[in-house]
This record gives structure tokens, sequence and C-alpha cells, in this order.
């Protein structure tokens, strides 16, 4: 009886042993789970940053009716302005070789997860306007140098062309030819790279095709026939939007 008893009280303790260790290590996987969801939860509330790269078009994008300050409007309306933060960094004036020089400090220390890269109209009007604008060839190779430097931080670009110098709608603005050219210099180096193109020459058009029958070269989406003005900027958040939507 005693063997017995004692076999008894012995499985009973292996028992209760392996109860509490089935116990610590339910524990232990409830506390996995938490910690993971803890982790996902976070990682889905993180902003994504968008970062707008570009001259004085994106610089007044900041002010009170331009396309940055539309678009935390929009995110705000659709409720979407805890998932996204937006960054403007244009300076008036400037050209690719520009934002090639200071994308260090103003693109990769920023930490951004998409950028917009506007920039074209001052490298096509500061030729006609000042004599100093960029030569089709450099103006390729120093895009071409953004864009390698930033996707190899892993940073989702997204490409822009070049609005408009002149507003009319039969090709009779001064420097339409070269803004197509260019234009296109950007459409390819989009294809080549595998990124997005937003083709914001091709929205002003259209909106201008439509818009302005009186084919006048400055008021519709600008006031001095480049740099935009409230309907120009609203077009440009709407544009801007449908892609933003489709990443956060």
């Amino acid at each position: 009886m005693s063997r017995i008893f004692k076999a008894f009280s012995q499985f009973t303790l292996i028992f209760h042993i392996f109860k509490l260790n089935k116990i610590k290590l339910s524990m232990i996987k409830i506390l996995s789970i938490v910690i993971a969801l803890s982790f996902v939860s976070n990682m889905s509330m993180k902003k994504k940053k968008i970062l707008f790269f570009g001259d004085s078009i994106t610089r007044n994008g900041e002010l009170e009716d331009g396309y940055i300050t539309q678009l935390n409007k929009i995110a705000q309306l659709e409720g979407m302005s805890e998932k996204v933060e937006f960054v403007g960094k244009g300076i008036g004036g400037n050209k690719v070789y520009d934002l090639y020089l200071r994308m260090q400090e103003d693109v990769i220390a920023q930490n951004p997860d998409i950028v917009f890269i506007y920039i074209g109209v001052n490298d096509v009007w500061h030729k006609q306007s000042y004599g100093t604008g960029t030569d089709a060839d450099k103006f390729e190779k120093f895009y071409q140098a953004i864009i390698d430097s930033l996707q190899s931080k892993n940073i989702e670009l997204i490409l822009c062309t070049p609005g408009v110098i002149g507003e009319k709608t039969d090709f009779s603005n001064s420097l339409d030819g070269d803004m197509n050219q260019y234009s296109k210099i950007i459409d390819d180096l989009a294809l080549k790279n595998g990124i997005v193109l937003c083709n914001l020459r091709g929205e002003m058009l259209k909106y201008n095709q439509a818009n302005n029958p009186e084919n006048l070269e400055k008021g519709i989406l600008t006031k001095d026939r480049v740099h935009l003005n409230e309907m120009g900027n609203t077009l440009v958040a709407n544009t801007f939007w449908k892609i933003i939507k489709e990443r956060i």
C-alpha cells in the first residue's frame, strides 16, 4: 500500500508541475500574442510621411490655399489625417540640380515614405527669362541621379511632369515645345525606373481645354502663367490625393 501511495503522490506532484508549466507556457503564449498585436497596432498607427520636393510652386503649396494645405484638409475630411503627414520642401527658383544638391538634408534626412518630385518649370522657363535654364541632357542626368539616391534608401517616388508656362490650349505658348520635351524626359524616366508618373501637365491641359474657351494665357489655373491660383492648387491636390489614397 505504501508503494502505491508513494507512486500516487509522485504522479500527483508530476501532474501539478506539468499543469503549472502548462499555465506558464500558456501565459507566455498570451504575452507573446499581446506584444505582437501591440507591435502591429503601432505599425498601423504610424503615419506615412509624404514629402513634396520642388520649387516655388511647392513652397506656395504650404500657403492658405496651397495644394499641401488642401491635402491636409482632404485627409481630415476623409478621416485619414491620423494616417498621413505632409511635408513641403519647395524653394523658389529651384531647378533639378538644386534639388540634387539639397536632397540629403531636405529629403533623405527627413526619412519620408513617399516623395513627390515636382520640378522642371524653371529648368525650361529660366532659359528664356534669365538664360540660366537646364539643357535637356543635363536635366535627365541630374534627375536620374536623384532617383538613384532616393531609391537606394527605399523611398517610394512619384514623378510629376511640370504644369504650364502659359495656359493657351492651342499650343501657342512660347515654351510649349520645351515643356513637352521635358515632360517626355520625366515620363521616360518613370518608365525606365518603374516609378509612378503623375502627369500634371496633361491634367492641366485637359482642364484648360474644358474651361478656357477664350484661350487665355493665365487666370484659369495660374496667377501669372506659372504659379498656381486656388483652382490650380485644388487640381494638383485632387490629382495627388488619388495617388496618396491608394498608399495609406
